[in-house]
């Protein structure tokens, strides 16, 4: 399991190292193992043309002190200070080591970059919040299209490393090497998409107990329920599946096809005639029950079930209401999605009633409609928007998107760490959906749940995308999901 620090953790730990510790070792360890990586990076370091952008503090002095290194080994190295503030001993350091101050100027700074091989961002610091100024602003955007491998000392310049927020222009890295412990910013969207490979460098610190985590196969395999000597169906765990409708039979289909690609040990499927019928005819191991639209009583009559799922192309008329609100009265697991969360939008009250692990799976636009904010803010603040939500309403919430989020009402967050575009498909969701109810039947808490199976769903995504054709649909992700199972139990 991989931990992920906000800038405050970071700089409380420190303290205590940095006043045990000779002044400057600190930066050293960090200066060296980054100068370290880009030597690599470069193959060969003699001759190489590094550009250093140098911002006041810590990172500009780490990157400062990294060229230094790479100029005593034969690059040629310019230093393009951003301040007048810079850590002055570094400065002397790259001047003792070769390296050059490069005249700051849009034409010069321009032609600069264009001709570097590897450049070096230590514009600001891990503690920087909001948009560039105007000249580090600029300079990130002619990275954007200059052809140097760029490295980011400890976050790219312009994103916000506590919670992954970008505003405005902002570097976009090739590797970031980050000191003493990964930010949780760096694997969180919209900020991970400038972050490119990272690299975290071990630099001596002890650290806390992390809120937000990322569950790796190994982890993984060890939340999965497994069958004993015992078992029978179940134990292993009976899912309820309310989903689709006569306009969208797709949705029952993936659902139940998502959960019994897990393994558990039943489904009963509840719903309207037409996906009833087809859901009997694709998955003959459900267990289906016809009732009329609307009708909850017929649904919780159906049997005994461990967990529910509810939502998927139910609709959003008053009988899918009813259906819902018959769910959410229940006292076992459940797990709602898609028009369930359109639904609850305007019922949240429904959710106060539950003592049962709840379950929300919005998208972005569920989410905003869910919790009365823009889709766009949603987007651009993933890590505040599903940590406010799963605290104001008291439930566990998942975040679809491209970065995958599971938060608890204490402020756990997990980061699903197998993510692929490859699951931004028609149907994917309901997919998830089952996967996650099955999960929730099988014994897992609402938060194990939901990030085990999120990372299932994603290495599914992943598998799909490996066998020709490289187009990759629902289906296709239900029908890998054993395959994922396999590999992260094997």
């Amino acid at each position: 399991m991989r931990h992920g620090y906000d800038a405050a953790a970071v700089r409380a730990a420190e303290e205590p190292l940095l006043a045990s510790l000779p002044e400057g070792t600190l930066m050293q360890r960090a200066a060296f193992a980054l100068a370290r990586r880009c030597a690599a990076l470069l193959g060969g370091v003699y001759g190489a043309r590094v550009v250093v952008l140098a911002g006041s503090g810590g990172n500009g002095g780490d990157a400062l002190y990294a060229g230094a290194h790479l100029a005593s080994r034969g690059a040629r190295v310019d230093a393009l200070l951003l301040t007048d503030s810079v850590l002055a001993p570094a400065l002397a350091a790259l001047r003792h080591g070769g390296g050059r101050i490069a005249t700051a100027g849009a034409d010069s700074d321009a032609a600069l970059l264009d001709s570097a091989d590897l450049v070096i961002d230590g514009m600001v610091g891990i503690g920087a919040t909001g948009a560039l100024r105007p000249p580090m602003a600029r300079l990130a955007r002619l990275l954007s299209t200059a052809a140097a491998t760029v490295v980011a000392v400890d976050v790219p310049s312009g994103v916000d490393a506590s919670t992954g927020a970008v505003a405005g222009a902002a570097v976009r890295a090739d590797v970031t090497v980050t000191f003493g412990a990964l930010k949780t910013g760096l694997v969180v969207d919209p900020a991970a998409e400038h972050a490119g490979r990272v690299e975290v460098v071990d630099i001596g610190l002890t650290l806390p107990p992390a809120e937000t985590t990322l569950l790796d196969a190994a982890d993984v395999a060890a939340l999965m329920p497994q069958p004993h000597g015992e078992s029978d169906k179940y134990r292993r765990g009976v899912l309820g599946v309310v989903a689709g409708s006569d306009g969208y039979t797709g949705a029952a289909q993936l659902c139940v096809g998502g959960a019994l690609s897990v393994g558990l040990g039943m489904i009963r499927y509840v719903g309207e005639a037409r996906p009833a019928e087809l859901v009997s005819q694709r998955w003959p191991e459900a267990v289906v029950t016809k009732i009329a639209p609307g009708d909850g009583q017929a649904m919780l009559a159906a049997g005994r079930v461990q967990a529910w799922v509810a939502g998927p192309g139910l609709g959003t008329d008053d009988d899918a209401g009813r259906i819902i609100d018959a769910v959410l009265g229940t006292d076992v697991p459940v797990l709602i999605d898609a028009d369930g969360i359109s639904w609850l939008a305007s019922h949240r009250d429904a959710l106060k009633k539950r003592s049962a692990p709840t379950l929300l799976t919005p998208h972005a636009g569920e989410f905003a409609r869910l919790m009365g904010v823009d889709r766009e803010d949603v987007e651009a603040r993933r890590l505040d928007h599903v940590r406010r939500a799963a605290a104001e309403l008291g439930v566990t919430v998942l975040l679809k998107g491209s970065t995958t989020l599971v938060a608890e009402p204490s402020g756990a967050v997990r980061v699903n760490s197998a993510a692929t575009a490859y699951l931004a498909t028609a149907g994917s969701g309901d997919v998830l959906s089952g996967v996650g109810g099955a999960l929730l039947a099988g014994g897992l808490s609402a938060f194990d749940a939901g990030s085990v199976g999120a990372f299932l769903h994603g290495m599914a995504g992943l598998l799909a995308a490996g066998r020709p054709p490289a187009s990759v649909t629902a289906l296709d992700i239900a029908e890998s999901i054993p395959d994922a199972v396999r590999a992260v139990c094997s």
